[in-house]
């Protein structure tokens, strides 16, 4: 008696159009994902201290100084190419006076966001601003705060006497964080870190 036997190369076919099917499914996954990733936008947040403030040591919310008001307009020649798009400050005035020419310059309002409240900033610039240029007037310790919060890493409190730092964050398509420190404007006396939680 003869067994039946079995169609070995049919099975074979449909194996390999089994296989053929599940890797060009996997394929469109990941190149999806890969033109996912590429065309998220690239946020980039610059981020300076206050100018200089006038000394009224009686006064929690002194207007800028003319140093400061020097500094300010030098934030105008600085930025006033860069593209930005939006501009946060707190509700004292020296961070407004300090974001003001700029601001006058682009046509662009001053955004009010609370001095403690980073995480606001942060959640602001991550889904209203995503794929802009956004320029922030913070704190000696709200700035560094503010960088940690956008994935750029720990850095240390602004020293009292030091007004002429920019930090520029850039965050990628992957949501990974590039963190560049410059200095701009008149140079201030290098010091010692100020701590305490007041807004400085």
């Amino acid at each position: 008696m003869q067994m039946d036997e079995t169609p070995e190369p049919r099975t074979r076919l449909r194996t390999i159009i089994v296989f053929s099917m599940f890797f060009a499914v996997l394929g469109a996954v990941v190149v999806f994902a890969y033109f996912a990733t590429f065309s998220r936008p690239l946020t980039t947040v610059i981020l300076v201290r206050h100018g200089e403030k006038n000394i009224e040591p009686n006064n929690p919310d002194p207007d800028l100084s003319p140093a400061g008001q020097l500094r300010a307009q030098e934030l105008v020649r600085m930025l006033g190419a860069a593209g930005v798009n939006a501009i946060y400050g707190t509700q004292y005035k020296r961070t407004q006076q300090t974001a003001r020419p700029l601001a006058d310059r682009l046509g662009l309002p001053v955004n009010i966001i609370d001095a403690k409240k980073t995480q606001d900033l942060v959640n602001s610039i991550r889904t209203s601003n995503r794929g802009q240029t956004v320029f922030v007037v913070g704190h000696s310790n709200s700035v560094p705060e503010i960088i940690t919060a956008l994935g750029g890493g720990n850095v240390p409190e602004i020293p009292d006497s030091e007004y002429d730092n920019m930090f520029i964050v850039t965050i990628y398509k992957s949501g990974s964080a590039k963190v560049t420190k410059i200095k701009y404007g008149s140079a201030s006396p290098a010091a010692g870190a100020a701590g305490g939680s007041m807004m400085r």
